[in-house]
């Protein structure tokens, strides 16, 4: 008899089966929580869009035009919110452009951005796949 046993014995307490199951479903509990956590990061990851402000050229005072690449899941559609901004970094234009699906994974593009005022940076402000 081991000496745990025997405190159990003289002092009555008694080790219900009861309590080894409230352990394991409650480890059964945090393993589901943390595979759901799992999947949901994995899945996030999946459909992110990344994007890269390339280059851009301010043309006059009417637009600015600019070079970008994104990186995104093969064949989903995605939309890009690109944005002008003068020298005190208020937006003087914005626009959202619409990238068809394609199965190559990283692409290249150019587009223009119309402007009320004299732009001096252009650059993505998010994507997301459509």
């Amino acid at each position: 008899m081991t000496t745990q046993d025997m405190l159990d014995e003289r002092y009555g307490r008694q080790r219900s089966p009861g309590r080894r199951w409230a352990i394991a479903a409650g480890i059964l509990v945090a393993v589901g929580v943390v595979a759901l956590f799992g999947w949901f990061t994995v899945q996030n990851a999946l459909d992110a869009v990344d994007s890269d402000t390339t280059s851009f050229e301010v043309a006059d005072e009417h637009s600015v035009t600019l070079g970008f690449q994104i990186t995104a899941p093969p064949g989903s559609a995605v939309a890009c919110a690109i944005e002008a901004q003068d020298e005190e970094h208020g937006v003087v234009g914005w626009r959202v452009v619409e990238l068809p699906a394609s199965e190559l994974h990283a692409r290249a593009f150019r587009e223009v951005i119309p402007t009320t005022a004299l732009a001096t940076t252009g650059f993505v402000n998010s994507c997301w796949v459509t």
